[in-house]
């Protein structure tokens, strides 16, 4: 290995190349620490019992961080204002990073959306006894011709 192979190795992390990105990673390192935080907080505030974090979406320069819930009422987001300083801290005190970010809560929108799709496809009509007879007709070629 020449020089210049070497210093081109220690430059990109030699090795194999990483799964996902850091900011991926970083993401999920944070989601978890933050519902291990909230499950010790259970105790102390129980308004913050019920809640699930679906994800955080953390900056590139880990200024900011929004942690995103499945759902999250006004109480919630009460008892996530008053606990906001004690989350980051957790995260200071476990993840070692440049920056501690700072943390705001919202609503996973994919989970209402998700949400919207399944009361559409509820209340779609079912399907006629014609419509269902036609298909099976269709498919079911053995024996003919």
């Amino acid at each position: 290995m020449s020089g210049s192979e070497r210093s081109r190795s220690r430059r990109y992390g030699g090795g194999a190349p990483r799964r996902y990105p850091r900011s991926a990673r970083v993401n999920e390192v944070l989601r978890e620490v933050l519902a291990d935080a909230l499950e010790r907080m259970e105790d102390l505030d129980e308004r913050l019992g019920l809640l699930t974090i679906t994800g955080v979406e953390c900056e590139p320069d880990l200024r900011h961080a929004v942690v995103l819930f499945s759902s999250l009422s006004a109480e919630e987001e009460d008892a996530l204002a008053e606990a906001r300083v004690s989350l980051q801290a957790a995260v200071s005190s476990e993840v070692r990073l440049k920056r501690t970010p700072q943390l705001r809560f919202e609503a996973d929108p994919a989970v209402a959306a998700g949400q919207r799709v399944e009361d559409i496809l509820r209340h779609l009509p079912p399907p006629s006894p014609d419509a269902l007879e036609g298909g099976e007709d269709g498919e079911g070629g053995e024996g003919e011709g």
